[in-house]
């Protein structure tokens, strides 16, 4: 790097270096977290909306900004990755003898994903400085405990929206988030406004009304925590809102008005893989086979315990009486846990009883 170059031209040069290991947006900001979004963070967990997610209560302090976490950082380089789908995720709906999956999921595993492409950019953004031993970085993805999305807001790549999740002009609601933090004061880029207006689509679309009101979420609720955080017996007042979902939900992002300026994601590893979905094939999955088939996926995170139990939620909802078989052998079969036992005793019967 030249001696003198400016701040401003070394941020552009930033921004350049990111679009070589294929991310989508790169945008500096302020590692300072507004006093707004951390009194949210405060009442979403002193409410305990956060439910089993217990890390987020143990880690408040450390989470509510990027300085608790690291005391010398001076800029947020925050970026994004697209997985914007091929079709409207809503459409799988009507699929009622397969599986959902959410689209994040369907493709490799996110977080490898993202970290990988992280570390590669760090390592080459460091030869941008001219005292690279005074250069400290610390890179991370949403496995940290770090408030990517309003470093997003702040740093203009988009807003949070009335569902709490990132919406942005030119990806809609489809943008993984990866943060660097620097110990360099850089040029930071203006942050977004909030252009949801009167738009109340992604509350009313939400099945369980988890979506309590705009810009407040209470998990416990949530599709997407009761198939993969929680891990004991999905409340039966759910159980039908649930469908044919079985990790995860993107009812409310899919509806958002801003994907129609949503791109298709050029990343290979985001695609769809091959999966046979048929629910008539998942509910046969036993250990051995649900590690293999979901191996590069961040499915496998919630083990076949929880995945099953969903299946056999999904499959009640389905009424098909082909599926009866398969959740009578799950019954019968005392190796298995209560939550997949349970699941599949109120499917049978939402099965046997339906018109």
């Amino acid at each position: 790097m030249a001696e003198n170059i400016s701040l401003s031209d070394l941020s552009k040069q930033i921004k350049k270096l990111s679009y070589k290991f294929s991310f989508d947006v790169c945008k500096i900001t302020t590692p300072d977290i507004s006093k707004v979004s951390q009194e949210n963070l405060r009442k979403f967990v002193l409410n305990e909306y956060h439910g089993e997610m217990s890390w987020i209560k143990e880690t408040f302090e450390r989470r509510k900004s990027p300085k608790s976490l690291w005391s010398e950082a001076k800029s947020a380089i925050v970026l994004g990755l697209n997985y914007g789908p091929e079709s409207n995720p809503l459409e799988n709906q009507n699929k009622l003898n397969s599986g959902n999956i959410s689209v994040y999921a369907l493709g490799d595993d996110y977080h490898k994903v993202v970290k990988g492409k992280l570390k590669q950019f760090s390592s080459k953004l460091i030869t941008l400085f001219k005292e690279k031993k005074n250069i400290k970085i610390k890179v991370f993805v949403d496995t940290a405990p770090i408030m990517e999305k309003p470093l997003a807001h702040l740093s203009g790549i988009g807003w949070q929206g009335k569902h709490t999740n990132l919406v942005s002009k030119e990806f809609g609601s489809w943008l993984f988030l990866g943060v660097i933090l620097i110990n360099k004061t850089l040029v930071y880029d203006k942050s977004s406004i909030d252009n949801c207006g009167n738009c109340k689509m992604c509350i009313e679309a939400c099945p369980t009304k988890a979506i309590i009101k705009p810009y407040q979420l209470d998990a416990r609720k949530c599709i997407s925590y009761l198939t993969i955080e929680f891990k004991g017996k999905i409340p039966v007042n759910f159980r039908k809102k649930i469908g044919n979902r079985i990790y995860g939900c993107d009812d409310c992002l899919a509806v958002c008005p801003w994907n129609k300026f949503a791109k298709v994601s050029s990343q290979i590893r985001f695609k769809e893989k091959n999966y046979n979905l048929e629910l008539s094939n998942l509910l046969q999955l036993d250990e051995k086979n649900f590690k293999e088939t979901f191996s590069r996926s961040p499915i496998k995170r919630i083990g076949r315990d929880r995945f099953i139990r969903n299946c056999c939620i999904a499959a009640g909802n389905s009424k098909n009486i082909n599926l009866l078989n398969n959740l009578n052998r799950l019954i019968a079969d005392k190796t298995n846990v209560e939550i997949i036992r349970e699941a599949a005793e109120w499917a049978v019967k939402e099965i046997n009883n339906s018109p």
